[in-house]
């Protein structure tokens, strides 16, 4: 595999859930291993708010002999999400229609809208049967919308979210973005590339870090103990400037603001008929994870979920990481997930 993400474009018309029809799409992706004959041995990896296609990177504890991830018999794929900032298209790619950025004019898209277009690249992939599908917090609404919009997944984990966004996380979302557009530069969006509003991204990133983690967690690893050398700035304060300084490095607001909206969007049974039947027709055996100290998606949420899924069963995450623990506690996921699969093996 090469470090440089693959390129797929879908070269005819894509039109959103908001009515906005794009002449194109550019997709970027990764792959591991390789597709058998047959298409059926793929893996489908989604990634969360601010990740993008390097999965091994921010999940390297799922993949290889200590890991559920094997590239040596498994095929998987993980892209870059539309509407975000890692190269499929999305706010700073090139709105055709005026030659420059889209930047703010970029549209409303939905999880679905992402899931439309992963099904795109992976029917040009040959997928004919996906083996595994995986991901947390925003990948898991993905995930979720695949099971219900496509026929291809075999076998499922969603981790650290439930069946809709609720009115405490679009809650905390609003806030991020209004911390976003109250910074000087943010002009509605349409700031320069090289001024762009840090300060407010950068707010919004320490206001996530808090609802990502957890008080025992802060507690345990900051106290009220004050950074060497600054006699006035606790170790809390200056972690939580440092992970926002570091998103400014590498994110983009106005893909900030169109991402979280997305996520507000989710909803599994949002337009549908038949509310009932949506989930519980999903019946291939999927794991739902909880984590016991996330306050931002608690596990009641994730109960409930496994209880509406045709053939849900849940567990739980031990861990006083918080929300965040998707991303730490590789140990316990892949536990819990070897006893999962011996007991649904497909």
């Amino acid at each position: 595999m090469s470090d440089t993400p693959n390129k797929f474009t879908i070269d005819h018309p894509f039109t959103t859930e908001s009515g906005y029809t794009f002449p194109e799409i550019q997709v970027r992706y990764k792959t591991w291993g390789k597709l058998n004959e047959s298409g059926t041995n793929a893996v489908l990896i989604c990634h969360a708010l601010t990740g993008n296609a390097d999965a091994n990177e921010w999940f390297p504890g799922l993949f290889g002999k200590d890991g559920i991830l094997d590239e040596s018999n498994q095929f998987i794929i993980c892209s870059n999400v539309l509407g975000g900032c890692y190269g499929t298209t999305g706010p700073l790619s090139i709105n055709p229609s005026t030659g420059k950025p889209y930047m703010a004019d970029f549209p409303d898209v939905t999880i679905r809208d992402m899931v439309k277009v992963q099904q795109q690249l992976l029917d040009h992939l040959g997928v004919e049967s996906i083996e595994f599908a995986v991901g947390g917090s925003m990948g898991g609404m993905q995930i979720l919308e695949w099971l219900v919009m496509d026929h291809r997944v075999q076998k499922a984990m969603v981790i650290a979210m439930g069946k809709s966004h609720s009115s405490w996380t679009i809650g905390v979302s609003e806030a991020q973005r209004q911390a976003i557009k109250a910074d000087k530069n943010w002009k509605n969006g349409f700031y320069e590339l090289n001024h762009p509003p840090a300060d407010g991204l950068s707010a919004a990133r320490m206001m996530g870090m808090i609802m990502y983690r957890s008080q025992p967690a802060f507690e345990r690893r900051f106290g009220r103990k004050i950074q060497s050398g600054q006699p006035n700035l606790f170790q809390v304060s200056s972690y939580l400037r440092y992970q926002g300084e570091k998103l400014v490095n590498r994110f983009d607001a106005n893909t900030y603001v169109r991402l979280t909206t997305a996520m507000d969007s989710h909803d599994v049974f949002r337009g549908r008929e038949l509310y009932g039947d949506i989930l519980s027709d999903v019946d291939v055996p999927v794991l739902v994870v909880g984590i016991s100290s996330d306050v931002l998606y608690p596990v009641s949420e994730q109960k409930e979920l496994a209880e509406l899924l045709g053939n849900g069963i849940y567990r739980e995450i031990d861990s006083d990481e918080g929300h965040d623990a998707f991303l730490i506690e590789f140990p316990k996921m892949v536990q819990i997930f070897n006893e999962f699969n011996k007991e649904y093996i497909v």
